[in-house]
């Protein structure tokens, strides 16, 4: 993140899904800029994911009225996409609250709670068990 950009008064969220975390800085004043990890969006993300994390812009009807930075850690691309637009739609009430009723609505709101269940003891996979011989 510049340092120009940490001057700028913004409104900081953090979005979570599976083992991504993304920390979501969203300026007022903006043109439309999206930047993951230092990098433009389109540069990290790729096809539907893109989509994915505008959509909380694109319902609000901010899309090329806010920037948004975001520091993303943990996960694959499909996680980290819905973490970023997690942490985005949280940071949109805390510019505005009547965008609640839209999101909440879409979904976007709601952290996704599943995550991988561990592998126990015995088993090859969490509940896969080894084949049973009857000889």
């Amino acid at each position: 993140m510049s340092a120009s950009a940490a001057k700028r008064p913004y409104f900081y969220s953090c979005g979570k899904r599976k083992t991504a975390i993304a920390r979501v800085r969203l300026f007022q004043d903006g043109n439309g800029a999206v930047q993951v990890n230092g990098m433009p969006l389109a540069q990290y993300f790729a096809g539907v994911q893109i989509e994915n994390v505008l959509a909380p812009l694109a319902i609000a009807g901010l899309k090329s009225q806010v920037d948004v930075e975001a520091q993303i850690i943990g996960g694959g691309k499909m996680s980290q996409s819905d973490a970023l637009r997690h942490g985005i739609s949280r940071a949109l009430l805390l510019l505005n609250p009547e965008y609640r009723p839209e999101l909440k609505r879409a979904g976007f709101l709601r952290r996704d709670a599943r995550v991988k269940e561990r592998k126990k003891p015995g088993l090859k996979r969490a509940r896969r068990a080894p084949q049973f011989s009857k000889r």
